[in-house]
């Protein structure tokens, strides 16, 4: 930007600053920023207007790694986009009110214009840019969390462990399955395992074809599956879909199904008085 402007910029910084942070204090509530301390809230702007201006006085790969260090502080603190980009929003109109103000040709000013758009501009790409990679790094980090708690192993008894699956179950999702089944049946020493699925809304082809396969892998490893949370409707599909679930036990609950394996493991339930 040329030398001129910056000086101009700097000369009238603090009426630029004083009015923008009003401008910023109007646009807490809508925000949701009210909880946060009077202090903190106007640091935190401090700090944004400061790099703002870095992006005039500084080289610009600095200015950008403090932006992007900025940027990563607030998202991860849960502070909007919408809030940084109005910000900016709100400090071109200011620099262009305050140009009219002290600029007595019009046309100087408007010969600024692209100036300042290629001085902002750049800043709120960059900011939408850092908000994509942290929604992304957030989603790949849930999904990765999702993926470690939604096919647990569950030793229950010395022997036996228990399987719970819930939600739908997809390509992907059976390969996890795979692994944690035969990574907890060593690791277990498991002889039976339950399979549970009460919580897999549908069980059509693909999903038993998954299901038979874990049993299959299972067995190899001297092991034995017993499918259980067969609901009626589910029996239903299954019959009608012609799916063949006779290579391995199955009980209507985990309740019965545990019965059967500790019966399998020469134990058995009984009562006290």
């Amino acid at each position: 930007m040329d030398k001129l402007i910056i000086q101009m910029f700097n000369k009238n910084r603090q009426e630029i600053f004083n009015r923008w942070m009003e401008e910023m204090e109007s646009i807490r509530e809508d925000h949701r920023l009210q909880n946060i301390s009077d202090k903190a809230y106007k640091d935190t702007n401090v700090e944004f207007f400061n790099i703002i201006f870095a992006h005039l006085e500084r080289n610009e790969y600095k200015a950008n790694d403090e932006l992007t260090d900025f940027a990563e502080k607030l998202f991860q603190l849960g502070w909007r986009l919408s809030y940084l980009t109005q910000g900016l929003q709100n400090f071109r109109r200011i620099i262009l009110s305050v140009l009219f103000d002290t600029e007595k040709s019009s046309t100087k000013v408007f010969d600024m214009f692209d100036e300042i758009d290629r001085w902002i501009d750049p800043i709120i790409n960059q900011l939408i840019n850092e908000s994509a990679k942290n929604w992304e790094n957030t989603v790949s980090i849930q999904k990765v969390a999702l993926q470690e708690l939604s096919a647990p192993l569950i030793p229950v008894f010395e022997n036996i462990s228990v399987m719970p699956l819930i939600g739908t179950i997809d390509t992907e999702r059976a390969k996890l399955i795979m692994e944690n089944l035969l990574t907890g049946v060593i690791k277990h020493r498991s002889q039976v395992i339950l399979i549970d699925i009460t919580g897999v809304p549908v069980v059509d082809t693909m999903v038993a074809h998954h299901i038979i396969q874990a049993s299959e892998a299972v067995r190899l490893v001297g092991a034995q599956c017993i499918l259980v949370g067969i609901r009626p409707e589910i029996a239903q599909t299954i019959v009608n879909l012609g799916i063949d679930l006779g290579q391995f036990p199955t009980k209507s609950t985990l309740y019965k199904g545990m019965q059967s394996a500790l019966e399998m493991t020469k134990r058995k339930i009984t009562e006290t008085e």
